[in-house]
């Protein structure tokens, strides 16, 4: 089964990068998307504001980038924790599209 997303907004409440207790660096930020999408033939207005998360060693060199910029996201979506099953889109690429 596929769980591939790839979505464009401004990232936006951008977290100083924390790290697990193993050292892994963590980065936490929200997306904000706005776009127009077909829908039953009919055009939508989508604005949505997702969780986002980045694990790893290109969190810390990424995180000043982030705030207020334009980028696109490549990543996978999954419950926030095992006991928190709301979603997280888990961030594995960063493309920075607009300063």
């Amino acid at each position: 089964m596929r769980n591939q997303v790839r979505i464009e907004g401004v990232a936006r409440r951008v977290e100083p990068v924390r790290y697990t207790p193993a050292g892994i660096p963590v980065l936490s930020f929200e997306l904000e998307h706005e776009s127009k999408q077909q829908a039953g033939g009919f055009e939508r207005a989508v604005h949505c504001v997702i969780s986002a998360q980045m694990v790893g060693t290109e969190a810390p060199q990424t995180a000043p980038q982030l705030e207020g910029n334009t980028v696109r996201v490549d990543g996978f979506l999954a419950a926030k924790s095992l006991r928190n099953p709301r979603l997280v889109l888990h961030v594995q690429h960063v493309e920075l599209i607009k300063v």
